[in-house]
């Protein structure tokens, strides 16, 4: 599982360079794995009217989604900073809606990563079974 963690980290940093982000300037990339061996690449994309912003988490799961991938093995974030990125609290609900509780593995900007499941990124998640 490392060289395929490796591998995405590498394709997140490579997709964080295409984000357009005129007003906060910090970039950032995602990866993401299909079950079917398939990888998909997102970047963030900024707009002036700031609610209306899409981060790259996002963009790449409604790409893989699109595309008519369901199933997810892992994702990986990345960005400019020293720090590893963590996604937001909106799309740790996304992804885990979406992908399950999948490992994220969070990059920075040197290529070191740490790996968590999307559950203990997001405990106690408000899930489909809350609208039973």
């Amino acid at each position: 599982m490392k060289n395929t963690f490796n591998k995405l980290a590498k394709r997140a940093l490579a997709a964080r360079k295409r984000a357009y982000v005129p007003y906060s300037n910090f970039h950032v990339g995602a990866a993401l794995l299909c079950k079917s061996g398939k990888i998909y690449t997102a970047c963030n994309i900024e707009n002036s009217s700031f609610s209306l912003t899409i981060c790259a988490e996002r963009v790449v799961l409604y790409k893989a989604i699109s595309d008519g991938e369901l199933s997810f093995e892992a994702i990986a974030v990345a960005s400019d900073s020293d720090e590893y990125t963590r996604p937001c609290g909106a799309c740790r609900q996304v992804i885990l809606e979406l992908a399950g509780n999948i490992p994220c593995i969070m990059v920075n900007n040197k290529g070191n990563y740490e790996v968590n499941l999307l559950n203990i990124l997001l405990p106690e998640a408000f899930t489909k079974n809350h609208l039973k």
